[in-house]
């Protein structure tokens, strides 16, 4: 069975698995049907590995806004979810909390919302989309907004370039909406 955890930003929500452990290792499931908590048919699986000390996003796609569903399989991320819908009254907020190997907790981020992560660790993540990639759609809000005032864990993140010159919430061309 699953456990399903509101978060304090409506909309994302934790999710605890049940993994299984002894002498020889570790049993986890990953996804199943039955445990789809967002009620949301999923049309692609993203993986990515980051080295310790890597921050990426904070990314949306707009239009054909993607909802995601995020796991650590191994090392350790502080992981953000941030509302940009105009209109919504939960706008420039903010959640974040430690996806983990150890923890196997995932995080349901809704269409609407930037996501982003800090890897405490070298790792690797797993996501699901419920949305294709779309390269011409991809967008950025810059990490360190300080409208936003997420906390990251670290003063001096390794970047990509379209993470370096992100704007700033309040400069950004293209939001979704709020419905």
């Amino acid at each position: 069975m699953i456990n399903v955890l509101d978060t304090p930003l409506p909309g994302v929500l934790l999710v605890e698995g049940k993994s299984f452990s002894d002498e020889r290792g570790t049993f986890l499931e990953l996804y199943s049907v039955s445990h789809n908590v967002a009620g949301i048919r999923f049309v692609q699986d993203n993986y990515s590995r980051s080295k310790k000390g890597v921050l990426r996003g904070l990314h949306f796609q707009e239009p054909n806004g993607q909802g995601k569903l995020v796991q650590v399989v191994r090392g350790s991320v502080y992981d953000v979810a941030v509302d940009i819908r105009r209109g919504s009254p939960h706008f420039g907020k903010w959640f974040g909390t430690i996806l983990s190997e150890e923890n196997h907790l995932k995080m349901w981020i809704p269409a609407g919302f930037a996501h982003g992560f800090y890897a405490i660790t070298e790792a690797d993540f797993v996501y699901k989309c419920s949305e294709l990639y779309i390269a011409e759609y991809d967008r950025a809000i810059r990490y360190n907004d300080p409208a936003i005032g997420v906390d990251w864990p670290v003063l001096d993140p390794i970047l990509s370039a379209k993470d370096q010159t992100a704007p700033l919430l309040a400069d950004a061309e293209v939001l979704p909406q709020y419905a």
